[in-house]
């Protein structure tokens, strides 16, 4: 049987910790007092207790939606070990430039950027899961997890005898999360999926882009990314489940379900009227203004959201032409609805007005009419906002194979008691292969030497 009961102690919320997940902390905390692993911030300790903090994850991820989710689950405490390819592990070791700079004069590091973002709080095993030898290593090492992670074309672990369906008998308490592109069932179910590709199927790139251009996808892979939040959420849900029922079960994440969903009012706009948006640029189909507005020397973004908003606006553009105040009474403009209704005349005349001041003076006086503005800023000018850097989203990490620590994005989550917590750097392909197997499977040096020279380790 699975030791489950480590997680459902964090997971539940129950009145009582294990001791074994006590001590479990303590012997991290030991591991941190002898070197620490990172520079942090005040959010976190190295080695506290993260919400997660017992539940353990064997993770079969690679590239981006699997490892986002297994990241999230490490810096909430979880314990998660990597599992990669002999030799070559993830692909995102290698989806490189830029690297990480191994130094103050910047030269680069052997470690890309891509794969540091997301392979924080992890160990790294290496494995060859389709020899017998690596199948019965990896049900030896269910036998102390909680959670398994894939994100492998639906069908592929099928072969090795490691889809749920093989390991639920088992191991009955077993969560076991596959994200894929089009989820384990429907006609798509064995296609491989790419996050451009499900922003094409999913109806992203058809609402997005400049209403004469061509359809454009989101500058960032969303699919990938939000695919991997809900394997996280779906996990805790089973999670939930096995402590009050004992049950594991199988959770099938696809990126274009997660993308269809994540349509909301824009599909709800289709499914209420069955007409095909065109694209609109940067306005919003619902909300006008609400989009980039010109100044005098750039742009702006303006997200005016009802007419009290739209009021106050006016109030500030009086400032600028006295005859702004006009379009309150001009029914055109007078509510949210007409203004929706007669978007171009609105836009057009809204434009007219911010281009008499520079957008410095908008935010200027915007911000004290409480109106939704912003300058549009490049990641520069993100990681240096006095905010950003209030909320500690920047994290300098301590990684050995570097001469200087190495800057990441932190965890969102601020938790009031149980603070995420950054525990170990992204590792070194199979830097914790004899670790794993010795602490964990209980293999002797014997069989690990064994294991590597039948190559499945």
């Amino acid at each position: 049987k699975q030791p489950v009961g480590r997680a459902m102690a964090a997971i539940a919320a129950v009145a009582l910790a294990r001791p074994a997940a006590a001590a479990a902390g303590r012997a991290v905390a030991r591991l941190a007092s002898r070197r620490p692993l990172l520079l942090i911030r005040s959010n976190s300790t190295v080695g506290s207790a993260g919400p997660l903090t017992g539940l353990r994850i064997l993770d079969f991820t690679r590239v981006l939606a699997g490892p986002i989710c297994t990241q999230i689950l490490g810096d909430m405490g979880a314990e998660v070990i990597k599992l990669e390819r002999l030799g070559e592990g993830d692909d995102t070791r290698a989806f490189a430039p830029p690297y990480l700079p191994k130094n103050d004069a910047g030269d680069p590091s052997h470690i890309s950027a891509y794969f540091a973002g997301c392979n924080r709080n992890k160990s790294s095993m290496t494995l060859n899961y389709t020899t017998p030898e690596g199948q019965a290593v990896v049900r030896r090492l269910l036998g102390k997890c909680d959670v398994l992670v894939e994100n492998f074309k639906t069908g592929t672990l099928d072969k090795y005898g490691l889809s749920y369906s093989d390991l639920k008998k088992e191991f009955p308490r077993l969560v076991y999360c596959s994200i894929t592109g089009f989820g384990h069932t429907g006609p798509y179910k064995s296609r491989p999926g790419y996050d451009a590709l499900i922003q094409a199927m999913g109806g992203i790139m058809s609402i997005t882009g400049e209403p004469e251009g061509q359809p454009m996808k989101v500058g960032l892979s969303v699919c990938d990314l939000v695919a991997g939040m809900h394997g996280v959420m779906g996990i805790l849900a089973a999670l939930r489940h096995v402590s009050v029922s004992g049950q594991g079960q199988h959770v099938d994440i696809s990126m274009l379900d997660v993308t269809t969903a994540l349509l909301a009012n824009q599909g709800m706009n289709y499914l209420a009227t069955r007409e095909v948006q065109p694209r609109l640029g940067n306005m919003h189909p619902n909300i006008v203004p609400y989009q980039v507005m010109p100044g005098s020397d750039g742009f702006f973004i303006l997200s005016v959201g009802n007419d009290p908003t739209f009021g106050r606006f006016i109030e500030v553009a009086q400032q600028a032409d006295p005859s702004a105040v006009d379009l309150l009474k001009d029914e055109r403009f007078s509510s949210s609805v007409a203004r929706v209704m007669n978007r171009q005349v609105v836009t057009d005349r809204c434009n007219e007005l911010t281009r008499l001041r520079p957008v410095a003076w908008w935010m200027e006086q915007l911000e004290k009419a409480k109106v939704g503005c912003s300058r549009i800023l490049n990641l520069k000018e993100v990681f240096e906002d006095p905010h950003v850097q209030a909320r500690e989203m920047l994290l300098d990490i301590d990684i050995a194979s570097l001469d200087r620590p190495a800057t990441v994005i932190a965890s969102p989550f601020k938790f009031s008691e149980t603070k995420v917590s950054y525990r170990k750097p992204p590792p070194e392909l199979g830097e914790h292969t004899n670790e794993v197997l010795s602490k964990l499977g209980g293999f002797t040096d014997a069989e690990i030497a064994e294991l590597k020279a039948k190559g499945a380790v």
